[in-house]
């Protein structure tokens, strides 16, 4: 019979339990997937005991708790703390979302927390966004425009104003673009919906003047097409964006233009 070896850091271990704090009275399990490059060692599952009596009621708050107090090791990203900058995107209960908006109470069971899905990870719960953030430059998510620049601004109706609605508000947190199976198996190629929102956005912005340069530059069986329509994006995002309806109405663009 064949044995076949799962590469190195491949599983998954069971990591160490820590010490529930004394004199608790309300106490919150998690789970937390922790891997450092440094070690060498599988990536593993510690197990923490927050006092929720001691900190706020969101996931960002027990692991700032578990930080400060139980294991300085622990590393994250977070910034606003407020759903604005999307820097503490992970995974939480099997879901992707902003641990500072993901609220303590809405987890029944121990709390799990992973890094976001199908992306290198940096350490602990740090994805490597190098690729998504390279496709994003790419689309060049800036006004472009060949009329000389007015006086004090680009004007626009307020009917093109509100094309804008939905699609500026995000905050790049790649939730939507790591939940989607397309992207996990295609992520070089395929732009994925984060991108292709921001893409759409300067597509239907009035004042930009380069739409056929960038219908051109999206016109690839790879960057666009690979969009099935699951809707894990639009599920998924903390912003409560539609990143599947953005993609749809880029191939619509597409189809119209050559009628």
């Amino acid at each position: 019979m064949v044995e076949l070896a799962l590469p190195k850091n491949s599983t998954i271990n069971e990591g160490k339990v820590w010490d529930k704090p004394a004199g608790a009275a309300n106490v919150r399990e998690f789970k937390i997937y922790r891997w450092s490059p440094d070690d060498g060692a599988n990536p593993r599952t510690d197990t923490f005991y927050v006092d929720t009596d001691d900190c706020g009621p969101m996931v960002l708050d027990a692991l700032l708790w578990i930080k400060n107090r139980v294991d300085s090791t622990l590393t994250l990203r977070r910034s606003c703390r407020e759903g604005i900058c999307g820097s503490c995107a992970m995974n939480i209960d099997g879901s992707n979302t902003l641990a500072c908006t993901k609220g303590m109470d809405e987890i029944a069971g121990p709390v799990k927390v992973y890094p976001l899905p199908h992306m290198p990870v940096v350490k602990d719960l740090i994805p490597d966004l190098t690729v998504p953030y390279a496709q994003l430059r790419s689309i060049e998510p800036w006004l472009k425009t060949e009329t000389p620049e007015p006086e004090k601004e680009w004007r626009q109706s307020h009917a093109d104003r509100e094309k804008l609605d939905g699609l500026y508000e995000c905050i790049l947190c790649f939730c939507c673009q790591t939940s989607c199976p397309s992207y996990w198996w295609n992520g070089e190629r395929y732009l994925g919906p984060a991108v292709l929102l921001q893409a759409y956005r300067w597509l239907i912005d009035s004042r930009d003047e380069a739409t056929g340069e960038r219908l051109d530059d999206l016109e690839d069986p790879f960057k666009l097409y690979r969009c099935h329509t699951i809707m894990n994006c639009t599920q998924t995002c903390p912003k409560g964006l539609n990143p599947a309806k953005a993609i749809a109405e880029i191939k619509k663009m597409m189809v119209e233009r050559r009628v």
